[in-house]
């Protein structure tokens, strides 16, 4: 049993240090500018809604991920660059302004149910980042923001133009 438990840990890590030389790209901003798309562009984000976004949001939802310590270890920074790379996909602020105003609507009001639910931020994250656990005050801070833009949406666009586009 020995004779085959050796050469399989030494494949085994062999492997884990091989792995180590293949990176994933990292979603980091080059410069400290807000990004020319960035929901902040378009509306009003108070300070402590950015503080919220910026705590609980951003690393997974924005073009600037703040990366911890273990990122640098595969296979873990690929399991992180692919949760990343979802989040976005989902709902991406550093974009935000580059969505068709029907997208924009729906996706506001994703963050509110998303939020009230309790699946954002998610688990997972915040088991690491305390932080970024949302209290009470600060879920109503951020669907009330949510609402109010998204009542802007609804009062200056025809309801049509908040409805998902039809397939051909």
């Amino acid at each position: 049993m020995k004779k085959i438990i050796k050469p399989i840990a030494l494949v085994l890590l062999a492997a884990l240090i091989i792995i180590q030389f293949f990176r994933p790209e990292k979603n980091v901003r080059s410069s400290e500018t807000v990004a020319t798309n960035d929901i902040s562009k378009l509306y009003p984000v108070p300070q402590e809604v950015a503080a919220i976004l910026q705590t609980s949001c951003y690393d997974c939802h924005s073009n600037n991920t703040r990366y911890p310590w273990y990122s640098n270890f595969q296979p873990v920074a690929w399991w992180l660059a692919d949760h990343v790379k979802e989040g976005k996909k989902e709902l991406n602020f550093s974009e935000f302004a580059s969505y068709r105003i029907g997208k924009q609507y729906r996706k506001l009001e994703e963050v509110n149910s998303e939020v009230e639910e309790g699946e954002m931020p998610l688990e997972s994250y915040t088991f690491i980042h305390g932080d970024a656990k949302l209290n009470p005050a600060q879920k109503e801070k951020l669907m009330s923001w949510a609402s109010e833009i998204r009542d802007s949406i609804k009062a200056h666009y025809p309801a049509d133009s908040l409805q998902r586009p039809k397939k051909k």
